[in-house]
């Protein structure tokens, strides 16, 4: 089994019911589900929009499905659960981004590993950093979460 990590994001309907969606439908899908966040709340993007708040959370999962059938699997589970695609950053029923798998390098335009903006958001590391543990790197720095966190902290708002 390889390890990956799922970030998963939501600002409509009900984001803890859907997250539980999300887990149970990895699961029929084979996927196992090793850890699941809790639940964390950022603020919509842009500002000033007046769109709800997200609910964040990240999963780490066993599979055998290759990065891209992973994705794919993704993709299918967001459309399932209602995701319409429109805007950039528009709200959502659903989000599940494919963050790290094993450590694994990809620039496929389909699957790019790691998740190109991951290193860039609070939201995503925080609970990477509940299921992840010490010692997860970031795979092409060396980063630990906690020192892309802490990174993070001193970049100008």
């Amino acid at each position: 089994m390889n390890r990956a990590y799922i970030a998963f994001g939501a600002n409509l309907s009900n984001p803890r019911e859907t997250l539980m969606q999300v887990v149970t439908k990895l699961g029929e899908a084979g996927v196992v589900i090793d850890r699941v966040s809790n639940l964390w709340a950022s603020p919509a993007w842009p500002p000033g929009t007046g769109a709800p708040d997200y609910r964040n959370a990240v999963l780490a999962v066993g599979t055998m499905l290759e990065p891209e059938a992973l994705m794919a699997l993704l993709l299918d589970i967001e459309t399932a659960l209602g995701r319409v695609r429109t805007v950039r950053n528009a709200p959502r029923v659903c989000d599940l981004d494919l963050i790290d798998y094993a450590g694994r390098l990809s620039d496929n335009p389909r699957c790019i590993l790691p998740h190109p903006r991951m290193a860039r958001r609070d939201f995503v590391l925080r609970p990477l950093a509940e299921v992840a543990g010490p010692d997860w790197r970031h795979p092409v720095g060396g980063q630990s979460v906690e020192a892309l966190l802490a990174a993070l902290e001193t970049i100008p708002a």
